[in-house]
């Protein structure tokens, strides 16, 4: 074949099909390129608010601590706080109020606890938000040091693209469990308690409902699940541009990049 080809044809094939395999050698594919370009392109930039807004989560919900508070008069007490603490995870049959006194109202109070267990639906919205966390991270580390793996491997695309998908519809559901949790725990820590507490019924007791802990915070993370949502909705497009079911010609080499121009026989 080389006698076929004009001299020094031989020799060039030879050097570009060498320097394609240098090119596409282990090291050069999986070795870390740092590149900041990619933050400055809506599917990195967006990736970091995803990052950012998955911290508002379990900063407004997973740490939220507050109290019910009830006045009680009856025989030899006048208006006696009675508070009942709660947390997340929201385990409201847990958190109790205690005798006034003990040695007054005639010994007839009981300890009445919050009614609702809520935890299923904290827990899956906080630790959803904390995976969340996590995954934005390592694409981060993917999309800044080895992009160049990223866009020359289909299934890494398609796995951020099937990812980003789940990770929009776990917000639609999480969001929205918790959000209808959150509005049974106001109904369960308001006002409705002093009907609800059998000691409050007792002939000469008198119960009056004072106050509640502010849920602004417990408000603001649904708003913030809400949010996600719309992020990793919006996102989808734009990873889903990165993979092959976009455009399928970046899935396959291009021939006039794996074998040198025929320049004559």
């Amino acid at each position: 074949m080389c006698g076929l080809l004009k001299p020094g044809g031989c020799l060039q094939a030879s050097l570009s099909v060498s320097s394609f395999f240098t090119d596409l050698s282990p090291q050069k594919m999986l070795g870390l390129q740092v590149n900041l370009s990619p933050l400055l392109e809506p599917l990195g930039f967006i990736k970091v608010l995803e990052w950012i807004f998955s911290i508002f989560i379990f900063a407004t919900c997973g740490v939220y601590k507050g109290t019910t508070t009830i006045l009680v008069s009856c025989k030899g007490v006048v208006n006696k706080t009675v508070t009942a603490a709660f947390a997340y995870p929201f385990r409201l049959n847990t958190a109790v109020f205690s005798a006034p006194d003990p040695t007054r109202c005639s010994g007839t109070w009981t300890d009445f606890h919050l009614v609702g267990n809520f935890s299923s639906s904290a827990q899956f919205f906080v630790t959803f938000a904390v995976l969340v966390f996590l995954y934005c991270i390592a694409a981060l580390v993917l999309y800044v040091g080895y992009m160049h793996l990223y866009r020359n491997t289909g299934k890494i695309p398609l796995i951020d693209l099937v990812i980003t998908v789940m990770a929009a519809f776990l917000w639609l559901v999480s969001t929205s469990a918790w959000a209808k949790a959150l509005t049974d725990i106001k109904i369960s820590t308001g006002p409705s308690i002093v009907q609800e507490t059998a000691s409050c019924k007792l002939p000469g007791v008198t119960c009056l409902f004072a106050s509640v802990t502010s849920m602004g915070t417990l408000n603001l993370s649904v708003v913030f699940g809400l949010l996600n949502m719309i992020l990793w909705g919006g996102n989808a497009w734009f990873v889903y541009k990165e993979t092959s079911l976009h455009n399928p010609s970046n899935s396959t080499p291009q021939s006039s990049g794996i074998y040198p121009p025929t320049t004559g026989i």
